[in-house]
């Protein structure tokens, strides 16, 4: 449990640089959250920090964090840091190691509101995205998708707009489950504005998060660094309708890039808020998905685990290689992939107990030795021959 300093000194550094900001995520890892927080305000960072000053050059002066923490604690909402256990930390690594993270990295600290533990929200989480402009058809097909999600206990996360979020979000709330809106502005702003009820209920029993302090305000710009949250907090991204550019299809953009298994909703031909996902499926971008079924089956795919595996029988790579040739960190890796099925890099990362970079570089040794390959919905073992 970290004091109340050190939770001011998190709150000034997750509003003194618009987010994501990688470099003051690396000063803080490098120095401490306290001594951050003094060499930002002090201008005194060390000289291998110098983006920092970059960074911090507009806000510095500007310490709010006292009233940012008391603006969230009177909404019922709390700061939460990689300090706290409820942190999502291993679903929020790949941000770090992203191709894109100059863009997008992870973030400093996620404003939250609402009774859940951030952490159980997410740990089994359905990210339903798709277009504001829904037909009949899509609303129809979000709302029985995310009323079966909830009856088999996983959570519903969206962004809280118009459109395909509201649908998810309400008939999560109408099942009884968990669902969580991700913001582009404050926790304390109802946006849009016809949505204020509905954050309200989320907020009772689910969750309203945000990297942004309360008091910000939505922005083009906060929309799209918002969508690689959705992604990152999901275990598996189902777009419902996207236009050929859109939200929707930015955020599943930044599924593809985080290894975060990606399905689509076909719709009809004449539609153009189904272009994106025909588009997606056609590309081999995603798995083409029509019930909550499909869309779990990528989460959690089908087949007994490695570690079920019959003792004393040697496990063989889809080549048919023997894995005592293996390393015992690639070994380690291996083992965390499902006998059938697909996973993500970060579930990988989870069920072997090693960070993010480690995975990567085990799985580029496999693939090349032919243990294992990369499909459209996340790394799986290669076939036979």
């Amino acid at each position: 449990m970290i004091d109340e300093q050190q939770r001011r000194a998190w709150a000034y550094l997750a509003a003194v640089a618009e987010p994501p900001s990688a470099a003051i995520v690396a000063l803080i890892a490098d120095v401490g959250v306290q001594d951050a927080a003094a060499a930002v305000a002090s201008r005194s960072v060390p000289p291998s920090h110098a983006a920092v000053l970059q960074a911090t050059e507009a806000r510095w002066e500007t310490n709010t964090a006292a009233v940012d923490l008391d603006s969230a604690d009177r909404i019922g909402g709390r700061l939460v840091t990689p300090d706290d256990d409820e942190w999502p930390g291993w679903q929020l690594l790949s941000l770090g190691n992203a191709d894109t993270a100059v863009k997008g990295g992870e973030p400093t600290a996620l404003w939250v509101r609402g009774p859940a533990r951030l952490d159980e929200a997410v740990a089994r989480s359905v990210g339903m995205v798709g277009s504001r402009a829904a037909s009949a058809y899509g609303e129809h097909v979000t709302a029985s998708i995310s009323g079966d999600l909830v009856v088999d206990g996983w959570s519903v996360l969206s962004g809280g707009a118009y459109g395909i979020d509201g649908v998810a979000h309400r008939n999560a709330l109408a099942g009884g489950g968990t669902t969580v809106a991700v913001l582009a502005c404050g926790i304390d702003r109802d946006y849009p504005t016809g949505h204020a009820r509905l954050l309200s209920e989320i907020a009772r029993t689910g969750l309203v998060v945000s990297e942004y302090a309360p008091g910000t305000s939505a922005a083009k710009h906060r929309f799209l660094t918002r969508n690689r949250l959705v992604a990152a907090l999901s275990r598996v991204v189902a777009v419902v309708e996207a236009g050929r550019r859109s939200g929707a299809a930015n955020t599943a953009a930044w599924a593809r890039k985080l290894g975060t298994p990606l399905g689509a909703v076909p719709g009809p031909v004449t539609s153009a808020t189904s272009v994106g996902c025909h588009r997606m499926i056609a590309d081999g971008l995603a798995e083409l998905v029509t019930d909550a079924r499909d869309i779990v089956r990528l989460a959690e795919p089908d087949g007994a685990s490695a570690a079920g595996a019959a003792a004393g029988v040697p496990r063989r790579g889809g080549s048919g290689k023997r894995t005592d040739e293996l390393d015992p960190q690639q070994l380690r890796v291996y083992e965390a992939i499902p006998a059938k099925g697909a996973v993500t890099i970060g579930e990988v990362a989870f069920s072997a107990g090693l960070d993010v970079r480690a995975v990567r570089s085990g799985l580029a040794a496999l693939e090349a030795r032919g243990f294992v390959t990369l499909g459209g919905s996340g790394w799986m073992l290669a076939p036979r021959p």
